[in-house]
């Protein structure tokens, strides 16, 4: 059984993941759930969740963007699901990493009743690539097969909020090339990476977002979140953005449990999720 000191991770899928190269623990994406220990205001009401995806360029999950996070959302009484999805170093290229984040959405919200988890109030968090996957969900969702045999497909994979910090967001100019080649590979065609670069896809359905960034961010530039904020701006989609001058890319939450001195993003991030009806603490 799952608990706050060893949640167990879950398979996607049941059996082989869609195009699996191989049956190694690289190759079979899960979802592991944190769940909160803290009993809500209303001990009854059905609690807000959101998919967790880590950073690492494509190349490696990085702990202090799963786990830590989760962690952190617990103490807003949120439950949070951190996402091992398959990587570039490993093989995979688009769309796999999309079909990962898809499902684990899915598959959160087919297990809301198991996890007391309010299906209407499902969100998305990644940083640095982790950030462009979930720009990518955030963009390319869609509302789910009803003729599909699986019933985890029958449910919707658009994500009802988007948070994303330092995200890579574009292919183009001023995107991190390590992400790019191990999403795309080496020579992706323009039309790849247009489709890739998410500043180009949000409409007016992409849900709203928390985008957030520094001025001092040497990996990936400032500019993936400030051309994002514009394109939801231009889209008419609610989001905050938020740029702090100092701190080094990955930064994180810069701190560890019990979090006594978080970022100031995660304060505001706790903010912006209190008005936005995604909190229960």
């Amino acid at each position: 059984m799952t608990d706050a000191n060893h949640p167990q991770s879950i398979p996607l899928w049941a059996d082989a993941a869609p195009g699996a190269l191989s049956t190694r623990d690289e190759d079979v994406p899960t979802l592991t759930p944190f769940l909160p220990t803290s009993r809500p205001a209303n001990p009854t009401a059905a609690r807000p969740a959101i998919v967790v995806c880590p950073g690492g360029g494509y190349g490696h999950l990085a702990g202090h963007e799963g786990e830590t996070y989760a962690q952190w959302l617990n103490i807003l009484g949120i439950a949070a699901f951190v996402l091992k999805y398959r990587l570039g170093t490993d093989g995979y290229r688009h769309p796999t990493m999309l079909h990962d984040a898809a499902r684990a959405v899915r598959l959160t919200r087919s297990m809301a009743s198991k996890w007391n988890i309010d299906p209407r109030r499902v969100g998305i968090m990644g940083s640095s690539a982790g950030g462009h996957l979930a720009s990518t969900l955030l963009t390319h969702s869609d509302a789910g097969d009803a003729r599909s045999p699986d019933p985890i497909d029958h449910h919707s994979s658009r994500p009802d909020v988007g948070i994303l910090c330092y995200p890579v967001i574009t292919m183009g100019a001023h995107s991190h090339s390590g992400s790019r080649a191990s999403l795309l590979g080496e020579q992706p065609s323009a039309e790849l990476v247009t489709l890739l670069s998410n500043e180009l896809q949000v409409t007016t359905d992409t849900p709203p977002c928390f985008v957030w960034h520094t001025w001092e961010d040497a990996a990936v530039p400032v500019e993936n979140s400030m051309d994002f904020a514009a394109a939801l701006r231009r889209a008419g989609v609610p989001f905050d953005l938020h740029i702090y001058q100092k701190g080094r890319h990955g930064i994180g939450l810069s701190d560890k449990p019990p979090f006594a001195n978080v970022h100031p993003w995660a304060r505001d991030l706790a903010f912006w999720l209190k008005a936005n009806n995604f909190t229960t603490n």
